[in-house]
């Protein structure tokens, strides 16, 4: 079973993780775990919800993982930034050809790690100017091991995306018809 590492920080969007969260444990193909960038499990979000993660970073092992998922947020997203572990593992990730997915404001950390330099991507529009690309733009995008989600709105599609690129089209489609969405 492919396993998945959701970054949770303070100030992180609520619903883009939870639902992104949401949908790819649904699969029952999928072992998501909830991590804390922080030595506490509870976090908070940017509009005062109290999210309880399954692990701290200090608490897991990064080889066993497939995905690097970042929900978005302000002040989320700087605050993932800034937590040297979790960048020193999104590049060797992204040297391993795993899979490195973000929404929001999130994918600007790949960005500015020069990582989508020859890379379609997506991001919150206000961010844009953050990123360099070699294409910007779209509500879901998905190039090579990246996949980048423009927002909150499309927070269901980005995990549907995530879902086809770890296990196949099969099972999103599956998750998608069995919340309504088609």
């Amino acid at each position: 079973m492919k396993k998945v590492y959701a970054f949770l920080a303070d100030g992180l969007e609520e619903v883009e993780a939870l639902m992104v969260i949401d949908l790819l444990r649904r699969t029952k193909k999928l072992d998501v775990v909830m991590v804390s960038i922080k030595d506490d499990l509870l976090v908070e979000g940017s509009h005062g919800i109290k999210i309880m993660a399954d692990k701290t970073i200090d608490e897991i092992d990064f080889d066993e993982g497939d995905c690097i998922f970042l929900p978005g947020g302000i002040p989320g997203t700087p605050n993932l930034e800034a937590c040297d572990k979790l960048i020193e593992q999104i590049k060797k990730y992204n040297e391993e050809g795993k899979l490195l997915a973000a929404i929001c404001a999130a994918p600007t950390i790949y960005s500015h790690l020069g990582l989508l330099k020859d890379k379609k991507a997506t991001s919150y529009p206000s961010f844009e100017d953050e990123f360099d690309c070699a294409e910007y733009g779209g509500k879901v995008v998905r190039d090579a091991n990246f996949i980048t989600g423009k927002g909150l709105g499309v927070a269901l599609e980005e995990g549907l995306e995530i879902i086809s690129y770890l296990v196949d089209e099969e099972s999103a489609k599956a998750v998608a018809d069995a919340i309504q969405y088609n």
